[in-house]
């Protein structure tokens, strides 16, 4: 197998990636719990919601995509003549294999309505349009921030990528060759019935290139490897973290190299691997001598053109993808990385500064503990809830409902809290989308969404210690009932204390010692944001609760505030409002000082810009025009994009008069 120095050198490098990279074996099972409770609560009765992508397999590293599949509950499809008809079911189309590349297949409609949009016609026969489908929903979403890319609608800030799915809940014939291949005990057989019963997906994207690609649809086991990559010992997924290392980092800086591999590459060899190999050799100190076996199969798979497919072998991944000038390149280029053994991966500048000798300085648990925190503190992941689009009152109404059900059903104390942060960040979105001010509406109407408002925000105080009461603060605000609101600020600002938390922050020593108590070793990640994170404020689109001062924010985009800004911002304009002079100039002077001290600010480039820009609306409202036109230069400066950065408008507005 290995020698001794292999042996010690896998220790080391197996403790660098958990503490620097991956996270802890406990950091991933929190991440994918996290991606399960959130997915729960946020998916209705029109569509499941499943997280995929790296993030979704508890992979949260640098680069790593947020993907986020959408299967549509209406359509179902069904792989031979025996469907089983179900009253929510509105559309059923079945697959169509023939003179289609393996791994793909054509969706037949089976239904006796009219022609429906989304069709496409070819020989004289309808059929459901992947490409159709992508347009359709790209149509009723928002299109400035969307695009087209592959099967996926991408926002332009390529943050989130979103792809609307089918789904067959039975398993197709193309793949029955796997729940027989393995004779080994990877997967096992309750691995094996979980995948075969959950069946098989469908993304909208055809064989580039083909003839009928606007009608074919890709067959995709995503759910299926999430759960082969669940079972994964740490090490194995350590493994397949170098491997995307080693594509990410290394080969795709060269730029004859760049875009021929990708992750899902990667992700079917270690698949490969895994299957021949017992689940005993996957330890920490054989993680090098397993590493080097998935790097030379990598080799080998380029330089006979063969990646096939896992559940499908007769698709082979490399057919006109890895082939003639390219394939020599790339094979060049890793028979020059193969020569350096494992270390070709500390050619990543992820990895640079490893060295064995890191092994000496052995790391305690609790302070593990912390590193998984710093690690969830600098995650996108935290922070996503479902964004894609204004969503209607009565879907709002169900998943409300539906995530109170699954805090009362829930037996488990640490369920209860994740199901509670998650209605509670859906809850600061819900709230924004009741209008209070409406003229149409009669005075019992008024009054009941007044309520209804009301008792939603009580339920957004839950996800961190600061921004759900400022939320609150601002409904009294915009119902001009600025004493309350005061109240509540107040009461926020007090919790805007040194030792707290915040996105995007480095964490201090005296922070660390603090979260090392135990304390806080003993409270899981939610309950911890609820006394130490103060989350910044997010205002969707159109809110309802933003104050009519910032209502220009938000007309075209979402608005992104630091709490502690929002608040001193809030705190003056009620002080503006009461004719308090006086307490309107401390509010301005505050809110100078935490700008220039960045106290309690989120570290993100996007987010100061804001609150510099809140300051400048301050200043001007006080009659101080110059200093508020240095405070929209210095947003602009921050944050130079003129479509979604208001400050230019602002300036020249201010110009204008």
């Amino acid at each position: 197998m290995a020698d001794t120095d292999t042996h010690t050198e896998s220790l080391a490098l197996y403790q660098f990636l958990c503490q620097n990279i991956v996270g802890t074996e406990n950091h991933v099972k929190t991440i994918r719990l996290l991606n399960s409770v959130r997915d729960n609560v946020i998916s209705n009765k029109y569509h499941v919601t499943i997280t995929s992508g790296s993030f979704g397999e508890g992979l949260d590293m640098r680069g790593s995509d947020l993907d986020i599949m959408h299967v549509v509950k209406p359509i179902e499809v069904y792989s031979d003549e025996k469907k089983r008809q179900r009253p929510n079911i509105q559309y059923y189309y079945r697959m169509v294999t023939d003179d289609v590349k393996p791994g793909y297949t054509h969706l037949l409609p089976e239904n006796n309505g009219i022609k429906l949009k989304v069709w496409d016609e070819f020989n004289g026969v309808y059929f459901l349009s992947s490409t159709l489908l992508k347009q359709s929903v790209l149509g009723t979403s928002y299109s400035d921030i969307h695009k087209i890319h592959g099967p996926c609608l991408s926002h332009q800030g390529g943050q989130i990528d979103q792809a609307f799915c089918l789904h067959c809940k039975t398993w197709i014939s193309q793949a029955f060759q796997w729940i027989t291949r393995s004779n080994n005990s990877w997967p096992s057989y309750n691995v094996k019935q979980s995948i075969i019963k959950h069946g098989v997906l469908f993304v909208p994207i055809g064989v580039k290139g083909s003839p009928k690609e606007d009608i074919e649809w890709r067959i995709s086991f995503s759910v299926g490897e999430k759960m082969l990559i669940n079972t994964f010992t740490h090490t194995q997924l350590l493994c397949y973290a170098l491997l995307k290392i080693l594509v990410k980092d290394v080969l795709e800086t060269n730029s004859e190299c760049s875009d021929l591999l990708c992750s899902y590459f990667v992700k079917t060899i270690i698949f490969w691997i895994s299957e021949e190999l017992p689940q005993s050799i996957w330890k920490p100190n054989n993680l090098i001598y397993c590493f080097s076996r998935c790097f030379s199969r990598l080799i080998y798979c380029i330089k006979y053109s063969a990646c096939l497919h896992y559940f499908i072998p007769e698709n082979n991944l490399f057919e006109n993808k890895i082939e003639g000038r390219a394939r020599e390149l790339l094979l060049d280029r890793l028979y020059t990385l193969h020569s350096y053994g494992w270390r070709c991966v500390l050619f990543s500048d992820q990895l640079s500064n490893f060295h064995v000798s890191m092994l000496i300085n052995h790391v305690e648990p609790h302070s593990l503990h912390t590193i998984d925190i710093a690690k969830i503190l600098n995650s996108k992941l935290l922070y996503f809830s479902n964004n894609w689009k204004d969503v209607e009152f009565e879907i709002q109404t169900y998943v409300y409902k539906k995530g109170i059900r699954l805090i009362m059903s829930c037996d488990k104390s640490y369920l209860k809290y994740l199901y509670t942060y998650y209605l509670s960040l859906r809850c600061a979105q819900s709230a924004q989308t009741i209008s209070l001010n409406s003229t149409t509406n009669s005075n019992k109407q008024q009054y009941k969404q007044y309520n209804s408002c009301l008792c939603t925000l009580l339920q957004n105080i839950y996800h961190d210690a600061v921004s759900g009461w400022l939320m609150l603060a601002s409904f009294f605000y915009t119902s001009k009932q600025y004493k309350k609101a005061l109240c509540i600020i107040m009461y926020s600002l007090s919790k805007c204390t040194a030792e707290k938390l915040y996105s995007f922050m480095e964490i201090s020593d005296i922070q660390y010692q603090l979260l090392e108590l135990k304390l806080f070793q003993k409270k899981t990640i939610v309950r911890l944001w609820k006394t130490m994170l103060i989350d910044f404020m997010k205002f969707g689109k159109k809110s309802c609760l933003i104050p009519n001062e910032l209502h220009m924010e938000v007309e075209n985009e979402v608005c992104f505030i630091s709490s502690i800004v929002y608040a001193y911002f809030l705190k003056f304009l009620c002080h503006y409002h009461l004719n308090n002079v006086r307490q309107c100039q401390n509010c301005l002077h505050t809110l100078q000082l935490i700008l220039v001290e960045n106290y309690c600010i989120e570290q993100n480039g996007q987010l100061p810009s804001e609150d510099y820009k809140i300051l400048g609306i301050a200043l001007q409202m006080s009659g101080d025009y110059e200093a508020a036109r240095r405070s929209f230069l210095q947003s602009l400066e921050l944050y130079p994009d003129h479509k979604f950065n208001t400050s230019y408008k602002r300036l020249s507005l201010m110009s204008s008069l």
